[in-house]
């Protein structure tokens, strides 16, 4: 006869003895297996952005439904294919060569501002599910890049660099510049303590809580002798402070977290491929201690002249997508679309290999990947290369080709993912309505 423990009892646990096996009754040993069983698992956002378009003929799968092809950009990404969704037909909503591209990737702005100086889109994707998940974590969302920020000047035609160095914005005039040194991202992370470990973090922890309060002392004593529009100055700051105090009580809750070794970073690698694995690290890390459940990440930015000679690609990016429609050029643009896929593969094994609950982090999920340009010598908004990849917290049905018809737009698409991300929205940016994600062709 199985002996009782203190153990949570499985629900399959049998009496055996005699020849004869007896399926217990559910017990209340068993419950907190239950419990654990019936918890509902963090479902998380990333948006994994890639610049300069694709190389179509190498992208697009010809069958549609499950019965799709890897084509050879795709097929770095074979061992995740039962959680990837290929979404074709979509089309970019502004459609104006590279500043369109990121500036409506995750906007769905249908139109942007006029000149360099004219800053103008919609709230972001990422940046509605921020507000939604900043009660719960840390840090609201994170927003990363390997390329410097530039928010000033002309980069795009005539309009302002900020379209292209960046894909968040929390307002339609306030863009999010996105942070390429993972120095600054293991501090806003984990502060300046130096290192994940938790003596460090605790430290780190009681000076802020110490400083905080000789703040709130003196902005109470503050407040009393300001006049009336000085008060409404001092409560907008007072609101900043509440949420350091959110993010400080979160950090309490999460002390006992135990966290891979990681020390802070010294800056930015000079190579790619280093300076790549440290901010892909730092994301996952990001993920799995619950610090933050929305990520965008740009691997180059748009108009990016990055060569990449250690693949055979020695010509720079941006010129290079200008192919002229010449086979020899596609072919050697493709070889960057699939080293980008590859890189991507790494992220995504990394995800899987994270335990999360009852699974990984890769199965609770939603990731965005693709570029907001199609064919990248016609700065093409048409049939946008779009995968959405990842469980979804059991959300999303992977492993097919979606074809939709009639040109849906890219905003539709959001508005879709904000529903699996159960935040539902009416609107966002130039969306029409809803993309159905559980069929073959639309």
């Amino acid at each position: 006869m199985t002996f009782l423990t203190a153990k949570p009892l499985a629900r399959r646990t049998v009496l055996r003895g005699l020849g004869a096996a007896m399926a217990l009754p559910l017990l209340d040993a068993m419950t907190p297996a239950f419990a654990r069983a019936a918890a509902k698992p963090i479902h998380r956002f990333q948006t994994f952005y890639v610049p300069n378009g694709m190389a179509m003929e190498y992208w697009l799968p010809k069958a549609e439904g499950a019965a799709f092809e890897l084509t050879p950009i795709l097929e770095p990404l074979a061992p995740y294919r039962d959680q990837m969704l290929v979404l074709s037909g979509l089309k970019a909503n502004w459609n104006y060569i590279h500043a369109g591209a990121s500036g409506s990737f995750l906007t769905g702005t249908a139109r942007g501002g006029r000149n360099e100086v004219e800053i103008i889109a919609d709230v972001s994707m990422d940046q509605l599910l921020a507000r939604h998940f900043a009660r719960k974590t840390q840090v609201a969302s994170l927003e990363l890049a390997m390329d410097p920020p530039n928010n000033a000047g002309a980069c795009t035609g005539n309009l302002s660099c900020v379209y292209t160095h960046t894909l968040s914005w929390k307002s339609p005039t306030q863009p999010l510049p996105m942070e390429y040194n993972p120095r600054a991202v293991f501090e806003k992370l984990f502060g300046d303590s130096g290192s994940t470990d938790r003596a460090a973090r605790e430290a780190r922890l009681r000076q802020h809580k110490s400083i905080l309060d000789s703040v709130n002392e003196k902005l109470a004593s503050l407040k009393q002798s300001l006049g009336a529009q000085d008060q409404v100055k001092v409560n907008e700051y007072a609101e900043s402070v509440r949420d350091v105090e959110r993010r400080i009580q979160r950090a309490e809750e999460q002390r006992d977290l135990d966290l891979p070794a990681m020390d802070m970073p010294q800056g930015v690698p000079p190579v790619f491929e280093d300076h790549l694995e440290l901010m892909l690290d730092l994301q996952v890390l990001a993920f799995q201690s619950d610090l933050t459940r929305v990520i965008s990440f740009m691997i180059s930015k748009e108009q990016s002249a990055r060569p990449y000679p250690q693949i055979g690609v020695p010509e720079a990016h941006h010129p290079l997508s200008h192919h002229g429609d010449i086979p020899e050029l596609v072919a050697r643009m493709s070889k960057i679309n699939r080293y980008h896929t590859e890189l991507f593969a790494n992220y995504l094994a990394r995800l899987r290999a994270t335990p999360d609950g009852d699974g990984s982090l890769l199965d609770h999920t939603t990731i965005l990947y693709g570029s907001g340009i199609s064919n990248s010598n016609r700065h093409s908004g048409d049939n946008l290369p779009i995968l959405v990849m990842g469980g979804g917290a059991g959300t999303l049905k992977g492993g097919r080709h979606i074809a939709y018809t009639g040109k849906p737009s890219m905003a539709n698409l959001l508005v879709t993912l904000m529903d699996t991300m159960d935040v539902p929205v009416e609107r966002l940016g130039g969306s029409t309505g809803k993309l159905p994600l559980d069929a073959v062709s639309i």
